[in-house]
């Protein structure tokens, strides 16, 4: 493995497993409400994106983001990750982790849906199977809940638009970030503050620990991103498709092993669902992208 891949690989690796190991961060936390939380997470996002802007020296590369054009655009998407992060926090105070990482199993599956719908891409037989598969995984989880799983469903539709957005926007992903941030923060600067002028509000929680965590928020937020960035660059998309659920994974490991989270047969049959449709998916991912392959190489060698 060359250096370029191995760097790509261990950041690809680095960013799903901090991702995945989320919930005992937020569940530390949980006597912090959702939206306080979700505030210091903005808030300290911003001092963070600048350091690693300084650092690597992408001051042009901001000032190419702040465009009228990419501004409008990184507010949609900047509204969009907020909503995910404010519903992802709540529902890890809400012992609703099991939950959450089903919406981030079928991620990539309602990637593939919205292409086709609003992007007229067409699908493969086996992806139309994935995506049927994967719906009646959700009708037999909202069986099992009695409702719904709409905590699933806003986070995996608000991080599916989010994407689509991103991708649209051709800026760096720290400058993005940085002003995705920075739209965010005025108005988690006056909630903070109308929140700490309460009876039972404060600006840092409740102990000395409470603040290192909070302003370890911002970080948490933004080195996974970067990681992700990096992985990029340097890694084929259907390597970053097949890793991509280490996150929803140990999610589901820490809600069923740490949390003790509900899981009987109806949920062991529900994920089933969804695990199969996300194996047919992959390998129809792979095999998709080994044929691509190989037309190139022949158009190549043709010329």
């Amino acid at each position: 493995m060359s250096p370029a891949l191995r760097l790509g690989f261990l950041s690809c690796l680095g960013c799903y497993t901090i991702w995945g190991c989320l919930p005992l961060y937020f569940r530390a936390l949980d006597h912090i409400q959702p939206t306080e939380m979700l505030a210091h997470r903005i808030i300290w996002s911003v001092p963070t994106g600048l350091v690693l802007i300084l650092i690597a020296r992408n001051w042009q590369q901001l000032r190419e983001a702040l465009t009228r054009k990419h501004v409008l655009w990184l507010t949609i998407s900047a509204l969009l990750i907020g909503v995910n992060w404010l519903i992802y926090i709540w529902a890890v105070s809400q012992e609703r982790v099991m939950e959450a990482s089903l919406g981030y199993y079928i991620n990539p599956l309602i990637n593939v849906l919205i292409g086709a719908i609003f992007f007229q891409e067409k699908l493969r037989p086996a992806q139309w199977f994935s995506v049927l598969v994967a719906a009646i995984g959700v009708a037999v989880m909202t069986s099992a809940l009695g409702y719904l799983p709409w905590v699933a469903l806003v986070l995996c539709l608000s991080f599916a638009f989010y994407s689509i957005i991103r991708k649209q926007v051709q800026v760096d992903s720290r400058a993005g970030f940085v002003v995705e941030a920075a739209i965010l923060a005025p108005v988690a600067l006056l909630w903070l503050n109308w929140f700490a002028g309460t009876p039972d509000g404060a600006w840092f929680g409740d102990s000395s620990w409470d603040i290192v965590w909070l302003l370890a928020a911002g970080p948490i937020t933004a080195f996974p991103l970067i990681l992700f960035a990096i992985a990029a660059k340097r890694l084929r998309l259907s390597t970053m498709g097949m890793m991509q659920y280490i996150g929803p994974t140990l999610q589901f490991l820490i809600s069923v092993l740490v949390f003790k989270e509900a899981f009987g047969l109806v949920h062991a049959i529900a994920f089933g669902f969804i695990w199969t449709a996300l194996i047919v998916f992959s390998i129809d991912s792979v095999v998709g992208d080994i044929k691509a392959r190989r037309v190139a190489q022949n158009v190549r060698a043709a010329e």
